[in-house]
C-alpha cells in the first residue's frame, strides 16, 4: 500500500475544470462575457508555457466567488457539473482510480485549481483526500483572497509535505500521475512518476527520464 497522487485537469479530466468553470460564468452571462474570455484564455495560455503569475490569475479567477452568495454559486457548479464536466471523465480515469484503491492506496488528488470548483469534481472519483489552492472564506463568504500557499509548481510540493506531516504519511512507494511540466517538482520527488498525455515539455522529460507515459483519454486504458 502506499500513497497515489493525481492531478486533475487534463490528468483524470479530459479537460480543464477551471478554464471551464470561467467558460461556463462567461456563457451563463454571470461575468462580463468579452472580458472574461479574454483573461481566461490568456492566462490559460500562460499556465501552459509555464509564465503563469499564480497569484494574478487567483485574484482574477477567485473574484466571481467573492461577487457572488454561495447558493447560487454551488447551483450553477451542480449545473456546470453536469454540462462540462461529467462528459470528460473517461472510463480509463475511473478504471485507474479503482486499480489503486483495490491495491489498497491512499488516493490523493493534487491540483492549483480552487477547492470550491475541485472538491464536488473530486467526490465524483470516491477520492477522499484533496490537496488544492484554498479560497478564503469569512463569516461564510468568499473573499476572493487565496488563503495559505496556492497548490502550484514548488507551492505544491510544500502543501503536500504539509498534508505528509498533517497525516502521519510516508512519499516512500508513491505514485504521482500528471499532464504537466508544472508539476515536475512533486513528480521528481515520487517514486513512481507517470506522465499522463503529457504537454511536449512533460513529454520529454518523461522520455529523458524514463517514466511512463499513458493516456486516460484516447482508446486504451493503461496496463
Amino acid at each position: 500500500m502506499a500513497l497515489a497522487l493525481f492531478d486533475l485537469d487534463n490528468t483524470l479530466l479530459a479537460g480543464d475544470s477551471d478554464y471551464l468553470w470561467g467558460v461556463y460564468l462567461s456563457e451563463q452571462g454571470i461575468v462580463d462575457r468579452d472580458f472574461y474570455e479574454r483573461e481566461n484564455q490568456r492566462f490559460y495560455q500562460e499556465y501552459k508555457d509555464g509564465k503563469l503569475d499564480i497569484f494574478e490569475f487567483l485574484a482574477f479567477s477567485l473574484k466571481p466567488l467573492a461577487d457572488n452568495m454561495l447558493p447560487d454559486l454551488q447551483r450553477w457548479h451542480a449545473s456546470f457539473m453536469q454540462e462540462k464536466i461529467l462528459p470528460l471523465i473517461s472510463d480509463q480515469a475511473r478504471a485507474l482510480v479503482e486499480k489503486h484503491r483495490q491495491a489498497g492506496d491512499t488516493l490523493l488528488v493534487i491540483t492549483a485549481t480552487n477547492a470550491f470548483v475541485t472538491a464536488p469534481i473530486v467526490r465524483q472519483f470516491g477520492i477522499e483526500h484533496l490537496i488544492a489552492t484554498q479560497p478564503e472564506i469569512i463569516d461564510g463568504r468568499y473573499t476572493g483572497r487565496v488563503a495559505g500557499i496556492p497548490c502550484y509548481q514548488e507551492g505544491k510540493v510544500k502543501r503536500f509535505s504539509q498534508w505528509l506531516t498533517q497525516h502521519n504519511e510516508s512519499i516512500d512507494g508513491a505514485w504521482f500521475y500528471s499532464d504537466s511540466h508544472n508539476d515536475l517538482p512533486l513528480l521528481r520527488q515520487v517514486d513512481h512518476p507517470v506522465a499522463v498525455d503529457p504537454d511536449d515539455i512533460l513529454a520529454r522529460e518523461a522520455s529523458d527520464a524514463g517514466w511512463p507515459v499513458i493516456s486516460l483519454h484516447g482508446e486504451h486504458a493503461p496496463a
